[in-house]
């Protein structure tokens, strides 16, 4: 570990260089050699404060099409593993939504309900350590939100999904993700026999992408049945009031304090029957041991790697259509990238209907021409883009 930088007093930033030659690796290099390739990761630092206690993860993977823009996640059980698959399928989102725009991700290892004054000073602190990181833009992610970008941007001048009062588009405010999304499920609707209208809809993860998702869909007559959060699953055959579930979040409450609807646990979301299955949650929840419980026509990955690439293939097989993370959910990122060149949210919503609307048709076309999964296809698309960017540097 080598320190490369020092923005206060007591701070100590720690580079963990990749290397080619195998007696240096150390076993965490050793680990994520599993996945590197042509691609990247171009850095992987790890960040630790000793004044304000901050531990942080950054993986900056690819650089070529421009800036890398990724989220800032909080989270205290977050892997460098985790970090670089995260910034791996911001490279696969960005270039496949054709941004000028690289990928990266970061973590901060806490708890994201800790006390608003404490998050202020981790936010500020992590904000404060990547300074001279130029290459990547920080946004909103699982665990942080639009102040917490704003705490960012008045410390280092650069930040994404910030408050509108500010200059920003408030990506979360106002669905970016959600509405990508719903604009996804009607073209898959179209290959895998679901009408919209009367759709049951279940989402595992019932946050800000989670909760704009149901809105979304449920202004295209979709029903939300069951949604789920980290106290349980609710449950209605008869549907959910969508807005009254989420007044309940903002409230703080869980979904299982919703009244009218049979309460079960946590993980029972995966064996409700539905017509479209939403996680948007945390990474690897389909995996080979669950992914048989499934029972839906479509899976749409709201969360960033929701399903392990055995879990995909076990759908593929059932026939069940399942949108891979970076086609569905770049809503959020095509956003954040319209607010980077200066736009405003009316340009938001219409380039993410554009771009999710082509890319979903273009990958399930060809998927089904060639037989081949969507995520396959999806990676290719993706591949190409960066690496035909990737040659303009060499």
């Amino acid at each position: 570990m080598y320190p490369i930088s020092q923005h206060t007093q007591k701070s100590e930033i720690n580079l963990l260089t990749l290397t080619t030659d195998n007696d240096q690796k150390t076993p965490q290099q050793e680990n994520i050699f599993r996945f590197a390739d042509d691609l990247g990761p171009a850095k992987i630092i790890h960040i630790y404060d000793p004044a304000t206690g901050l531990k942080a993860i950054l993986v900056v993977d690819n650089v070529a099409c421009g800036t890398a823009i990724g989220g800032v996640r909080m989270a205290p059980d977050v892997t460098t593993e985790e970090v670089f698959r995260l910034a791996r399928a911001m490279t696969l989102k960005n270039a496949a939504a054709e941004l000028p725009h690289g990928g990266g991700k970061s973590a901060i290892l806490a708890d994201p309900k800790m006390p608003l004054a404490e998050k202020e000073i981790l936010i500020r602190a992590f904000a404060r350590a990547i300074r001279d990181i130029t290459e990547y833009t920080p946004g909103p992610d699982m665990g942080t939100d639009e102040q917490c970008m704003a705490w960012v941007k008045s410390e280092i001048g650069r930040a994404i999904g910030l408050p509108q009062e500010i200059g920003g588009i408030p990506l979360d405010e106002i669905g970016a993700t959600g509405f990508g999304l719903s604009v996804c499920a009607e073209v898959a609707s179209n290959y895998c026999d679901v009408n919209l209208k009367g759709a049951r809809i279940v989402i595992q993860g019932f946050g800000s992408v989670g909760q704009h998702a149901a809105r979304f869909l449920g202004a295209k007559g979709a029903v939300l049945v069951a949604a789920a959060d980290s106290q349980g699953t609710i449950f209605n055959p008869q549907g959910i009031d969508v807005e009254e579930l989420i007044q309940l979040k903002s409230g703080g409450k869980s979904v299982i304090d919703y009244s009218q609807g049979e309460k079960l646990d946590q993980d029972a979301v995966i064996d409700i029957p539905c017509d479209i299955w939403i996680p948007a949650a945390r990474p690897d929840v389909i995996h080979a041991d669950n992914v048989d419980r499934l029972q839906t026509k479509l899976v749409l990955e709201g969360a960033n790697i929701p399903l392990t690439e055995v879990a995909e293939r076990i759908c593929h097989q059932r026939n069940i259509l399942v949108i891979p993370d970076f086609i569905a959910n770049a809503g959020g990122v095509i956003c954040g990238a319209v607010e980077y060149a200066g736009g405003n949210q009316k340009n938001a919503f219409q380039t993410i209907e554009k771009k999710i609307r082509h890319n979903s048709t273009l990958v399930l076309e060809t998927a089904i021409t060639k037989g081949m999964q969507p995520r396959e296809v999806a990676m290719e698309l993706a591949k190409r883009r960066a690496c035909t960017a990737m040659k303009w540097w060499e």
